[in-house]
């Protein structure tokens, strides 16, 4: 339910945001150009971008709460952690992994440190975005005269209302797999933890005493 929540209020907003061209606004508004800024926008999606961008806001951090409370429950009834899992469409484990090549991989395209750490949804969803606001803002045109030193000609072919999504997204996706690989490397030590509690015994028990006759 989260995800599909999440992903339904992104695709909103982000289509709000292209119809009331809040991007463009932003940037004439940072290079001074206030009078373009007011001319671009356009009203009537500026005010259905509004309350869904608040809407988002207020329910992730009332989810974050809820997720908060609902962890420290688990930990206190010392729940079940399940290390591995083979469903129809996925093998699920649970291992440790290095959160900074997740990082790294985040770096270089958003969407792969997620699929790393093995969180495929959001893998898929940050790739797909990512994949498609990179064609929508002739990122890689611009890359490739960047390359060849051609400047002018790289600044002239990025669409910089699309690149703005692009600046959004990248820095949290390399945050977001960095931090949820640190998460599952503590799960990971607390079912280890478990496993051996459960089936190793304290090496404080008082062993019996064998006598001579034995």
């Amino acid at each position: 339910g989260s995800y599909v929540k999440g992903f339904l209020l992104i695709i909103g907003a982000t289509i709000a945001n292209s119809m009331a061209h809040v991007n463009e606004a932003i940037i004439y508004s940072f290079t001074g150009q206030t009078a373009l800024a007011k001319q671009v926008v356009d009203t009537r999606w500026l005010l259905f971008y509004a309350p869904l961008q608040l809407f988002a806001t207020w329910s992730s951090y009332q989810l974050t709460v809820d997720l908060n409370k609902f962890a420290l429950i688990a930990a206190r009834e010392d729940s079940t952690i399940v290390p591995f899992k083979i469903g129809t469409w996925d093998i699920g484990f649970i291992e440790k992994r290095n959160p900074w090549v997740a990082a790294a991989w985040s770096l270089l395209m958003p969407g792969l440190g997620h699929l790393y750490s093995h969180r495929i949804p959001t893998s898929f969803y940050l790739l797909t975005w990512w994949i498609g606001m990179s064609y929508m803002s002739q990122l890689l045109p611009a890359i490739h005269h960047t390359f060849l030193g051609n400047i002018s000609d790289a600044i002239a072919a990025i669409h910089p209302g699309w690149f703005l999504y692009l600046v959004a997204i990248y820095p949290f996706s390399a945050y977001d797999a960095y931090v949820n690989t640190v998460h599952y490397n503590i799960l990971f030590d607390e079912e280890q933890s478990r496993f051996l509690i459960d089936n190793y015994q304290n090496p404080k028990f008082p062993m019996p005493k064998m006598d001579g006759s034995h």
